[in-house]
């Protein structure tokens, strides 16, 4: 990315609620089945929190069960970026993204047939551009 969003941390806490720079900041997760886009079905796009970027499509969602919003792609190429991630005692693929590298959640290989991944995404780290009144 040509010009990289770039806050230092006074910047990122006036900009986000407690919530969202937990999350996008210090790599935290909120709780599963909580966020507001766990079961939300409207039709456009859900955007960074933090910088606006396009980073997933509301035809790539899907109900994975596993309590936060499921994409089985990012919107375009180079939109998120991937971390490996070791904490917790676990080896995981963190996704960030990669215009402001917020934390957003892990990507797994356990995802529908049409790519077999399952980007798993905090609720709070997006936000949803689109048709609200299919939202359920």
């Amino acid at each position: 990315m040509a010009n990289k969003v770039k806050k230092t941390d006074d910047e990122w806490r006036s900009a986000l609620t407690e919530e969202q720079y937990h999350v996008t900041r210090e790599k935290g997760t909120e709780r599963p089945f909580t966020g507001k886009y766990h079961e939300h079905k409207g039709k456009g796009l859900y955007v960074c929190i933090s910088c606006g970027e396009k980073l997933f499509g509301s035809d790539t969602k899907f109900d994975s069960g596993s309590g936060w919003p499921s994409f089985y792609r990012p919107h375009g190429d180079g939109k998120v970026a991937e971390e490996v991630d070791q904490s917790h005692g676990m080896v995981r693929t963190e996704v960030l993204c990669s215009n402001c590298d917020a934390h957003l959640g892990h990507v797994f290989p356990d995802g529908p047939k049409e790519t077999g991944l399952r980007y798993c995404i905090n609720s709070c780290a997006l936000e949803f551009q689109g048709d609200e009144e299919e939202e359920s």
